[in-house]
């Protein structure tokens, strides 16, 4: 009996079935499964960059400043910036110098800074009971300080003829106040900076200090800074602090019969504090109770005892070259001469010795031009 073939068997002879045809496909991609692409380069930065310069034209427009930026009508490129003395008034300047003329410490372009800092040459006041005008003075400062500089019949702190007027004498009286200070040793510093400092602060903030308080720094240095910004209201430049020259060689008289010097004007470390600081005048070694005697002609302002000088003198000598003159005799043993004295060259005012802070007898002698220190070697002649 035979065994029918499977289906899966094949005969030697048998030929393979034909393969089947393969479906066609639809070639287009399936919408679900298509990828979202994100935006293009264009979105991306074209468009936020029109939006930011639409944006700044429209502020322009808005502010007026596109016309600045473009030019005016005629095309005509942007004005320089405006200086800071096109804000004042020229009527002004006289009342400046005039404030300034009422001491030395004093220039046109300090006052100028000043009011600058104060109001920005703006006269418009705040509260009744706040600052007002130019200079900006509380009332009880006006009651201190103003009075009717222009003759109009009216005395107050929006006139800016009386706020300027009123200004200088307020600084003026400060810088009296620190020229006494200093003298008697008690505070140290430029007399500019001292004066600033006190209308800054106070007059016991500077001498609690013995200088320039730190809070009174950064206004100082802005003041000094803007005040080189008005330099064209003064009438002639100012020579730098330590700049200036005797009007003649050996103007004044050596106050010892000697030409040595045991140390110079200058920066040096104090020999017994340490400290680096300008050396205000020249030490002359010499024996204790060596005379010591005026350099020149003018009026003792000073004779006393002070802390960090000893027995120390001041003479002011008037004008010199229409710059006042001072010179200063420290560290005395003892004093010959008493405040309000008249001296000419050859007065003894005293004898060497080592009051205050002295390592040893010697003289520490000053020259001191418009308030500042200056080198005193080229003032002095040979002779004693």
């Amino acid at each position: 009996m035979e065994t029918p073939l499977r289906d899966t068997e094949r005969t030697p002879d048998a030929e393979p079935p034909a393969p089947e045809e393969p479906e066609e496909r639809e070639t287009r991609p399936d919408p679900a499964r298509r990828k979202r692409r994100g935006p293009g380069p264009f979105l991306l930065l074209v468009l936020p960059t029109l939006a930011v310069l639409l944006a700044g034209a429209v502020f322009l427009v808005a502010t007026d400043r596109l016309s600045g930026l473009l030019g005016g009508d005629d095309g005509d490129p942007a004005p320089a910036p405006q200086a800071v003395t096109d804000r004042v008034d020229p009527s002004l300047l006289p009342w400046l110098r005039k404030a300034a003329d009422r001491c030395d410490t004093l220039r046109p372009s300090v006052l100028a800074a000043q009011i600058d800092l104060r109001s920005g040459w703006s006269n418009d006041g705040a509260a009744l009971s706040g600052p007002s005008g130019l200079a900006g003075f509380t009332p009880a400062q006006w009651r201190k300080w103003g009075e009717d500089a222009n003759g109009n019949g009216t005395s107050t702190p929006k006139d800016p003829a009386d706020a300027i007027m009123a200004l200088g004498r307020w600084d003026c009286a400060l810088a009296e106040r620190m020229t006494e200070s200093r003298t008697r040793g008690t505070v140290n510093g430029d007399l500019l900076d001292l004066t600033l400092a006190a209308y800054d602060q106070d007059e016991a903030a500077v001498t609690k200090a013995g200088r320039v308080p730190q809070k009174s720094l950064p206004y100082v240095r802005k003041a000094k800074q803007l005040a080189r910004q008005y330099a064209q209201f003064d009438t002639a430049p100012s020579p730098l602090p330590g700049d200036e020259g005797p009007p003649r060689d050996g103007y004044l008289h050596r106050p010892l019969h000697t030409t040595t010097l045991s140390s110079a004007f200058g920066t040096r470390q104090h020999p017994l504090s340490g400290v680096t600081k300008l050396h205000t005048g020249v030490d002359f070694p010499a024996p204790q109770g060596t005379p010591v005697t005026a350099a020149g002609p003018g009026t003792v302002i000073f004779a006393g005892l002070t802390q960090a000088y000893g027995n120390r003198v001041v003479i002011d000598h008037g004008q010199a070259d229409g710059r006042r003159l001072q010179t200063t005799y420290s560290h005395l043993s003892a004093l010959h001469t008493t405040q309000g004295s008249t001296v000419i060259p050859g007065t003894t005012l005293g004898w060497v010795g080592s009051t205050g802070l002295s390592t040893g007898p010697h003289l520490h002698f000053e020259v001191m031009v418009d308030g500042h220190y200056t080198d005193p070697v080229p003032w002095l002649g040979g002779g004693g």
